[in-house]
């Protein structure tokens, strides 16, 4: 294929990429002979074998459905908010239904053929470093169904816009209010990873939806790992998303006690002698509130509320703003250059941040017009990456060295502004834990024999099971920066830097550039390098900080 650059763009557009399929089973109701040569019966068989379905029949089958209602990705009445999918799956409060699979097979109002020649034509490699797609011809057998997958139906699909904000959704998260404190871990010239980050997780994205694109079927990041490892690089990258969303869960526990206790710090409950403090109270108290709603069937009401999480960032970032230039709180700290003892820390803070590659698969699968994924990305990023840098610059230069792992704990308690932004604070998680956690219990669900009578307790169980353990490390390792920067350095670097290249090199194997592979070993060595020296820090300051 013949590619053109754009003298206003950095994104290459390759030919319409070409999947032709035989319908012969169309043709039957003309010719009954029921006569099929050997040459068609071996192209059935091949299709058998990479049929769209095959990359979904392993565990976890649940990932797409559970991951389209935590990133918000459609609603047939609401843009962006919410999913039809899980809407119509049911809505009664603790519903015995909790543990089906929702499977193609649970969900035929919701089926179609995953890549017919519109979307396919659509589709375009839309990087200058990414090869051209193979041309893959397959047909199906007379008396073969369509083959169908979980893909959404046309209509339903998101916009451009609706992509971006689902996107901003995903990226800007509770990462936005460390920042300043990564930027007193590593200085400002630190801060330049924040920007390289942001590159380098922009053309891995880029790069997964390549992979998606590579072969019909792929429609989340297990299935690339499947196409790219086998049966063993789905179950290990499925593995590595669920626990990162569960740590997620964790920090959201975390974020609650600090915030809430920073609000009430005079709150205790003596028990029979036993006091508990404020942030031991208000963790608690925490786990008690969002417990009901992961038991929650239908998670339509929280789906639409969480999508305001654009919303909520953006007004803490305002008022953050509002207290250095209105409320007088001014911009007077110089802070220092580099710090290369704790510079390992904020490396796992910056990382946090681009946590979304989880989600981008499913969103980029969502969308009307897939060509427009890259500009999607590029304006995620671009806008993320803004508040982002505001924040570090602002928050830093405002508070300086005693700045903590959350901005709002620095905020002066007395001012209108303080309020708006440690409330927003507290209340967006309560939204978002039960759709974060509802995948992680999904796919343990998944494992509970469907015909099983006691499946509906045992659902219970593992929900309630997973949040009390979330309250549990969240108690013992209470530490929101250094929680977030572990995170980001052991899960978000394989996850986002890592993985992908590695996946895209195992997919395309010698069909890829010197220039192309030198880019990806570059990416998956500063993964590696950032995710060993970050670990290790974050790990060494938490049980620095336990014993203290």
């Amino acid at each position: 294929m013949k590619n053109s650059v754009s003298d206003h763009s950095f994104y290459i557009e390759s030919d319409e990429e070409e999947v032709e399929v035989e319908k012969e089973f169309d043709k039957a109701e003309e010719n009954n002979d029921g006569n099929a040569s050997d040459s068609s019966d071996s192209s059935a068989d091949h299709q058998q074998q990479i049929k769209p379905g095959s990359y979904n029949t392993s565990w976890p089958q649940s990932y797409r459905q559970s991951i389209d209602l935590y990133s918000s990705v459609q609603s047939p009445s609401i843009g962006f908010l919410g999913t039809p999918t899980l809407s119509r799956l049911g809505s009664s409060f603790l519903s015995s239904s909790l543990t089906r699979r929702h499977t193609p097979e649970t969900l035929p109002t919701v089926t179609k053929p995953l890549l017919d020649e519109q979307q396919q034509q659509q589709r375009r490699s839309s990087h200058a470093l990414l090869p051209p797609l193979p041309t893959r011809r397959y047909s199906i057998r007379k008396d073969e169904k369509p083959l169908v997958a979980h893909e959404l139906p046309l209509s339903c699909q998101c916009s451009f816009g609706q992509a971006v904000l689902n996107g901003i959704n995903v990226l800007c998260g509770v990462g936005i209010l460390s920042t300043s404190y990564a930027v007193k871990e590593g200085g400002w010239a630190g801060l330049s990873i924040l920007f390289i980050f942001a590159a380098l997780s922009f053309y891995t994205g880029i790069l997964l939806r390549y992979c998606l694109d590579s072969a019909p079927g792929l429609e989340t990041y297990p299935d690339i790992g499947q196409a790219a490892f086998g049966n063993f690089g789905r179950v290990a990258i499925s593995i590595i998303l669920y626990v990162e969303l569960y740590a997620c869960c964790i920090e959201y526990i975390i974020l609650e006690s600090d915030n809430l206790s920073s609000l009430f710090p005079n709150a205790n409950i003596s028990l029979g002698g036993f006091e508990l403090k404020s942030q031991v109270l208000f963790a608690l108290m925490t786990t008690l509130a969002v417990l009901p709603t992961v038991w929650l069937r239908d998670l339509r009401v929280l789906s639409y509320i969480s999508a305001g999480g654009v919303i909520a960032s953006v007004l803490v970032v305002l008022c953050l703003f509002w207290v250095g230039l209105v409320d007088g709180v001014g911009f007077h700290n110089k802070g220092t250059t580099l710090n290369l003892g704790t510079l390992p820390v904020a490396v796992g803070l910056y990382g946090y941040c681009y946590s979304g590659h989880a989600v981008f698969p499913n969103i980029y699968t969502s969308m009307a017009r897939p060509n427009q994924f890259p500009a999607v990305l590029l304006t995620c990023f671009g806008i993320c990456t803004l508040l982002y840098a505001g924040v570090a610059v602002m928050g830093y230069k405002m508070f300086g060295e005693s700045i903590k792992s959350q901005f709002t704990l620095n905020l002066p308690q007395d001012l209108v502004a303080t309020k708006i932004a440690v409330w927003t604070t507290v209340v967006n998680p309560f939204t978002k834990y039960a759709l974060t956690m509802s995948p992680v219990a999904m796919c343990l669900e998944e494992l509970i024999p469907s015909n099983h009578s006691k499946s509906y307790i045992y659902s219970i169980l593992i929900r309630t099971a997973l949040v009390v353990s979330t309250l549990i490390v969240g108690l013992s390792v209470p530490f929101f920066g250094l929680v977030m920067s572990l995170i980001g350095s052991l899960l978000t670097m394989l996850v986002t830097l890592i993985l992908p290249c590695a996946c895209f090199l195992s997919i395309v194997r010698g069909k890829i550039t010197r220039l192309q592979g030198a880019l990806c070993i570059i990416i998956i060595s500063v993964g590696a390098v950032s995710c060993s020296f970050g670990t290790y820090s974050a790990l060494s300051k938490i049980v620095e900080s336990l014993k203290r």
